[in-house]
């Protein structure tokens, strides 16, 4: 049975969010309760990279959380005999995962995802992982997944998005508070969630995130989802 996240609930002093046990505890229902499209998003790149990935090549999951992108991809593979390599920096969330995560293709690591040493890769995924990096760090990162990634190689980064337009930011923002309270959150929660989130979660808008994938090296770039102010990106070596 899954936990019903209530951590904003009463009325409390902010501190920066952190991915620690009292959110693992509650995850798969604040992440599912809060990001339109979620579901979709995490079936949909599990299908992708499993079908894009050659008998025997490595995945990696970088920020993996809990696993979900990981587990769905693991589900697709079929008789390759692919590694799954699911990276997080949180030990309450490895911990959990563990329990989760049993397929014999998937491998877990600790570790910082800026400062781990990437092996020769069919496919790279980070879902809602980037705006958690410092936005001076990314476009390290990005070129370090490239470096890694075979001709061909794929990646997949989905994340929340700052519109460009103030008038679109601010609807979109707006319907996205409609979402999370009709999922049963309260204002009081948004609106605390939001401050807690301020300072830790930085969003790009999607020519950003572009600019930064072609100057990483990647020129095949597409969107193949959003919801409001939430997308995916597919990215191509």
């Amino acid at each position: 049975m899954t936990n019903r996240d209530s951590i904003f609930r009463d009325p409390q002093q902010i501190v920066d969010f952190a991915f620690d046990q009292r959110v693992v505890d509650v995850f798969p229902d604040m992440i599912r309760r809060s990001i339109p499209g979620y579901d979709t998003i995490i079936s949909i790149s599990g299908l992708m990279l499993a079908e894009h990935l050659k008998d025997s090549e490595i995945c990696y999951d970088l920020g993996c959380s809990l696993g979900a992108t990981t587990l769905a991809i693991a589900q697709r593979l079929g008789k390759k005999r692919c590694k799954l390599i699911a990276i997080d920096n949180s030990e309450a969330m490895l911990t959990k995962a563990r329990k989760l995560l049993t397929h014999e293709a998937i491998e877990l690591m600790m570790s910082d995802i800026r400062q781990v040493d990437l092996q020769p890769a069919g496919a790279v995924v980070m879902n809602f992982t980037l705006q958690f990096i410092a936005p001076k760090e990314r476009l390290a990162l990005i070129k370090k997944i490239y470096a890694a990634l075979r001709p061909g190689g794929l990646l997949i980064i989905s994340e929340k998005i700052h519109c460009s337009e103030t008038a679109e930011e601010d609807y979109f923002n707006a319907i996205h508070a409609q979402y999370k309270m009709a999922n049963g959150y309260t204002g009081l929660e948004v609106s605390q969630k939001r401050s807690a989130l301020e300072k830790v979660m930085i969003i790009d808008d999607i020519e950003t995130h572009q600019q930064r994938m072609n100057e990483a090296g990647f020129s095949d770039i597409k969107i193949w989802f959003r919801c409001l102010n939430w997308a995916s990106i597919l990215a191509v070596k």
